[in-house]
């Protein structure tokens, strides 16, 4: 598995996508002249540790944050870890709001589904909560095809850079009279100019060659309008980038059909849950790929789409792979190349030379055989921190 990583200056390192990708997260969101004031990933505390927040959630969560902290452990990991749970029948938003305080002063945090049970209309969704004070505006999902996991298509390497922080996700409904309820649907400027770049800035630094923006003007001729005609104008800077776009209904008919004509696709929040859940269910399923979320300040990463997992929670059978590619996404974000090298290239053979697959992917091996198979393979390497050149 071919891993093209740098590093940048000695004060910010943040290498963006595992597999086939050379640009850097901090390089695509600092490039913007939309930016506001930006701040550099945290300091490493002493020793050259990190402190990060880990946020369980609930279903599949907490025991896939096990394997995390189990997988870190056995590599040596300079990571420390800030657990925070959140109870998801709690009405109240202490939990919450010491969550966004952790990770406002970690400045990164590895995540699962956060569940929020209760339907009470005062009751907002502590993800969406927790993307928008942090401003996580964009959310990027590198879905790529495994050599060895039956699917729909082969050979399928697929980006897609998501709005994260309004849309229909805006969390604005009223009942205007009785019987008849009203949702908002916010579309701005600002940050449908934001994601667009991101998406051409991406483009450009990793070497794809198109970026399709997913969308409903047809329908929605103002909201949808306005995000379709801010990406065109964006992408007026990037002549050396094809553009496109595509109506959501046909855009889904096409990721089943022929998912290899797209290469990075430019959504608002609600296309990307859609595009990415088709998009993943084409190549393996939710428990194989992670999704990053950044902002000009802080980066959060989780499992690319987001499922709790409830029905499998316990029996030992949830595929830990999902959150342990965040969990590498995170070790680019902070520097730790060599230790996210590793683990990745354990993965690699764990799915794809091994063949050591979870129920979900076709397999008959438990969730623990897979963990041991992947620190079978760090044991075949030198992963002890302290002895490492680039600390």
């Amino acid at each position: 598995m071919a891993l093209r990583l740098f590093r940048l200056s000695q004060d910010v390192v943040t290498p963006i996508i595992k597999r086939g990708c050379a640009a850097s997260a901090f390089e695509l969101q600092h490039k913007n002249p939309l930016q506001r004031k930006v701040e550099k990933i945290p300091k490493a505390h002493y020793g050259g540790r990190h402190t990060v927040t880990m946020l369980p959630g609930g279903g599949i969560g907490p025991e896939l944050m096990n394997y995390v902290k189990e997988v870190f452990r056995f590599a040596g990991v300079p990571v420390d870890f800030e657990v925070v749970d959140i109870d998801p029948a709690s009405e109240g938003n202490d939990d919450l709001e010491y969550a966004i305080t952790s990770i406002k002063r970690n400045g990164v945090a590895l995540k699962g589904n956060i569940e929020t049970k209760s339907e009470a209309t005062g009751i907002i969704s502590r993800n969406v909560a927790l993307r928008n004070e942090l401003d996580l505006y964009v959310n990027v999902l590198h879905c790529k095809s495994f050599n060895a996991i039956p699917a729909h298509h082969q050979n399928v390497d697929v980006v897609i850079i998501r709005q994260n922080t309004e849309g229909e996700y805006a969390m604005l409904e009223h009942e205007s009279v009785r019987g008849v309820v009203e949702s908002m649907k916010v579309v701005t400027v600002e940050n449908a100019a934001r994601v667009a770049r991101y998406a051409f800035e991406f483009a450009r630094a990793n070497n794809r060659k198109k970026v399709t923006t997913i969308h409903k003007a047809n329908i929605m001729k103002l909201a949808d309008g306005l995000f379709l005609s801010v990406a065109r104008e964006v992408a007026k800077d990037y002549p050396d980038i094809q553009h496109n776009d595509m109506i959501i209904d046909n855009c889904c008919m096409q990721l089943v059909s022929n998912p290899h004509q797209f290469d990075v696709m430019n959504t608002t929040n609600l296309y990307g849950s859609i595009t990415s859940n088709v998009l993943c269910g084409l190549v393996g399923g939710a428990g194989l790929f992670s999704g990053r979320n950044y902002g000009d300040h802080f980066a959060v990463f989780e499992p690319g789409t987001r499922n709790t997992g409830t029905a499998i929670a316990g029996k030992n059978i949830a595929n830990p792979i999902a959150m342990l590619n965040a969990a590498v996404d995170m070790l680019y974000h902070l520097g730790h190349n060599y230790h996210a090298d590793c683990i990745s290239d354990a993965i690699h053979k764990t799915i794809d030379v091994d063949g050591v697959h979870t129920p979900d992917l076709g397999g008959q091996n438990t969730s623990t055989e897979v963990v041991q198979n992947v620190l079978q393979h760090l044991a075949e390497k030198r992963t002890y921190w302290s002895t490492l050149r680039e600390y």
